[in-house]
């Protein structure tokens, strides 16, 4: 495939006219039956991980600060059910689903998650009164053209020191404008109005993180929602903004391949390649804990036999994932992206869940006293074939001079290992568990499995409403 530059593509912007045009015209009957399926996979994991979201910390003061800010509307909130504007519903359930690291991930060039955009799709489909067949599209279509902006840049914007995010703003307006029944030309100008102002820094993802390293991907949704609201209101936005004099590709090049946006659309579904997450940590870290676990568990390693840890992994990994302030990580988001900290809770507990991201256990002595043993290496041999491969080499040595090697190249989660109906269902029920009765759980997980079959999106969401005592914050 040839490489489009900025300058080629500046005399035919018209790149968010083409992705328009496929997203106002796409019809549910014109999926594939494994598009169908995948969406409802990736929408069952996404609620699981909204409802585990609705527990956190960082959940309870975005919605101390909605109950001030948020307007009255048809949009519920997963977990308190309340009902509320469409943006400021977007945003409250994009951070539920994206606050815990644990929903879906794609890896190609640049990394993303899809299913922060679900939110865009059920605040507009409430808004509208759609029923669950418009939803299955939205899901779809995020997925879409969210994996392939990931594909479209070479090297990723993650590289030039971008965050994923940035690609959100242009997909979220698509997906929302889709929702509420814009036309092409008014979903062209609600991708102009986001993507121009939402350009998200990689410095949230870089060093010592913050709340807001799981806050910008619904910022992203959120913007995207607004965004189509204006321009159905006749609201106009750069068309230029994706191929032209100082949109995306311009500001953030050298080489972009822009028709992987376009080329194909419609042939087959990219939902049905990403991936989901066995582990609530960062993408990178899931090889690395499925190899360390697997020679901890099949040679019954203790922590206290354990010398040395060595992973040898992508430059991504050794630079993001291990660089100084990850060997003492105080927060969940640093833990949770800390190769050192992850690989420690892996060899002193024999599991990665979230019961190892509470203050109380990224501070105990035992897992602190692991950080210690982690040397991580990048090796140049692994560099060249990722992201095909996400390879990893670990080697464990014991005290007494003994030494296991496992390597893996990709991780329980990928599409070439998925995670099983029925693990996904014990995903959603170990989540959901405290805030979800029993009957609640299996009555949720019954609607998402017979998604196409739902009267209505609200409908749908008023199954998601916590009815544990105690449990609504």
């Amino acid at each position: 495939m040839a490489t489009t530059t900025p300058t080629q593509s500046a005399a035919h912007s018209n790149l968010t006219a083409t992705m328009s045009e496929f997203a106002a015209g796409v019809r549910f009957e014109d999926l594939s039956s494994d598009a169908l399926y995948q969406a409802k996979r990736f929408l069952l994991d996404s609620i699981g991980c909204a409802l585990g979201g609705y527990q956190q910390h960082d959940v309870r003061i975005a919605l101390e600060v909605l109950d001030e800010t948020a307007g009255h509307g048809n949009a519920t909130v997963i977990g308190n059910g309340k009902r509320i504007d469409p943006v400021s519903a977007a945003l409250a359930n994009a951070l539920m689903i994206r606050c815990m690291d644990y929903n879906d991930i794609y890896w190609k060039q640049d990394p993303s998650h899809p299913s922060d955009i679900f939110p865009a799709a059920i605040a507009a489909c409430e808004r509208v009164g759609s029923d669950t067949h418009e939803l299955i599209v939205g899901l779809v279509l995020g997925h879409e053209f969210e994996m392939r902006l990931c594909e479209a840049a070479f090297p990723g914007i993650r590289e030039r020191g971008w965050h994923h995010a940035t690609l959100t703003a242009f997909v979220s307006p698509i997906v929302a404008g889709r929702m509420l029944h814009l036309d092409a030309k008014q979903i062209q100008h609600a991708i102009g109005i986001s993507a121009s102002a939402r350009a998200t820094l990689g410095a949230v993802t870089a060093g010592k993180l913050t709340m807001m390293k799981n806050t910008v991907d619904p910022m992203a949704t959120q913007s995207g929602m607004l965004a189509a609201l204006l321009a159905e209101k006749g609201y106009t936005g750069p068309e230029h903004v994706l191929d032209g004099k100082e949109g995306l590709a311009h500001c953030l090049g050298p080489e972009w391949k822009l028709r992987v946006l376009t080329d194909g659309l419609g042939e087959s579904w990219r939902i049905t390649q990403c991936g989901m997450k066995p582990f609530p940590t960062e993408a990178l870290t899931h090889t690395p804990i499925s190899a360390v676990l697997a020679l901890v568990k099949d040679h019954d390693l203790r922590h206290d036999e354990i010398a040395r840890v060595h992973i040898r992994t992508t430059a991504r990994g050794a630079d993001i994932l291990s660089d100084p302030s990850k060997y003492d990580p105080h927060t969940k988001e640093t833990a949770d992206h800390s190769l050192p900290y992850v690989i420690a809770a892996a060899i002193a507990e024999r599991q990665v869940t979230p019961a190892q991201f509470t203050p109380e256990k990224i501070m105990h002595p035992v897992i602190r006293d692991q950080l210690r043993k982690v040397v991580v290496t990048a090796d140049p041999e692994i560099e060249k074939v990722f992201p095909e491969l996400q390879r990893v080499i670990v080697r464990i040595h014991t005290i007494d001079g003994r030494e296991f090697m496992q390597q893996l190249d990709y991780p329980k989660g990928d599409p070439r290992n998925p995670l099983s109906d029925s693990e996904l269902e014990e995903k959603f029920e170990a989540l959901a568990g405290p805030v979800l009765s029993h009957e609640a759980c299996r009555n949720a997980i019954h609607a998402i499995w017979n998604l196409e079959k739902q009267r209505s999106v609200s409908g749908l969401m008023r199954l998601f409403k916590a009815d544990r005592s105690g449990a609504c914050i």
